[in-house]
């Protein structure tokens, strides 16, 4: 039988997760999921652990305000509020996507360019200002926030466990930032998946989700995998012309609640 067997929110971009026991759903994912992002305050440019690993390390806890605390070792926390109706907008990009949102003022940006060491702001996703997905995968009306691409990301368990048996030593989940962890399938099963459902809310599968060189940070210390690993092993058996695959972008089709052991049942 095939179960939920865990939840993770990233309430910022590229910061810690947050593991949840039960989360709503609505038109962007998870409720309070990756609705918050740093970017370079001279360039807009997005910022992740890509380029800046002690991101790892930067805690963002979500309320149910839609605000945030930040913290991270050898700082005082901060609490930042969700932005009103006459916040500054700045022009912010992600990947391909240029898009004005949400500033969340001063105060703000002086602590997290304080941990990032250089002008960074901090900016929100208001559902009004969500960003659309991929063309050619999903539904045309599908939405994304500062996600990379989709809404959600889903990896079974029984995948991780073959990943670390390649590696030869055992692998975080969190290397990959999943949303959703699957118990009770085979390894990479979810690969040959396209519709699902998880209490009342059903899912699609839209995209197999191709990695990069961020799963080789530890998430526990920031650091580097000095022998590149995970991403050498899955660039060596799990390559293909879209890249090393591990994982599905999904979008839900509904909004309601999710909770750690739900039953899962694949519908096609």
């Amino acid at each position: 039988m095939l179960r939920l067997s865990a939840l993770y929110r990233y309430p910022l971009k590229s910061g810690k997760a947050e593991a949840l026991r039960q989360v709503g759903l609505d038109q962007l994912g998870l409720d309070g999921d990756r609705r918050w992002m740093l970017v370079d305050e001279a360039s807009g440019r997005f910022l992740t652990q890509r380029a800046v690993a002690k991101m790892s390390q930067l805690s963002a806890l979500w309320n149910s305000a839609g605000g945030l605390t930040l913290s991270t070792p050898g700082k005082a926390p901060l609490e930042v509020a969700l932005p009103g109706s006459d916040a500054e907008l700045r022009g912010v990009t992600i990947w391909r996507d240029t898009l004005r949102v949400p500033d969340a003022g001063d105060a703000a940006a002086a602590w997290v360019s304080d941990f990032i060491g250089k002008a960074t702001r901090l900016v929100q996703m208001p559902l009004a200002r969500a960003r659309t997905t991929e063309a050619g995968f999903g539904k045309d009306g599908d939405q994304v926030a500062f996600a990379d691409g989709y809404p959600l990301l889903l990896i079974g368990q029984a995948s991780l466990d073959d990943l670390s048996r390649q590696v030869g030593r055992p692998m975080e989940m969190l290397r990959f930032r999943p949303n959703l962890v699957i118990e009770g399938s085979q390894a990479y099963a979810e690969d040959g998946w396209k519709r699902l459902r998880i209490g009342n809310v059903e899912f699609r599968v839209v995209k197999p989700c191709a990695r990069c060189i961020l799963t080789t940070i530890d998430p526990a210390t920031g650091e580097r995998s000095a022998d590149r690993e995970p991403f050498a092993t899955l660039d060596a058996y799990r390559k293909t012309e879209h890249g090393a695959l591990f994982g599905q972008n999904l979008v839900n089709d509904d909004l309601g609640l999710l909770q750690v052991g739900m039953p899962v049942t694949v519908i096609e």
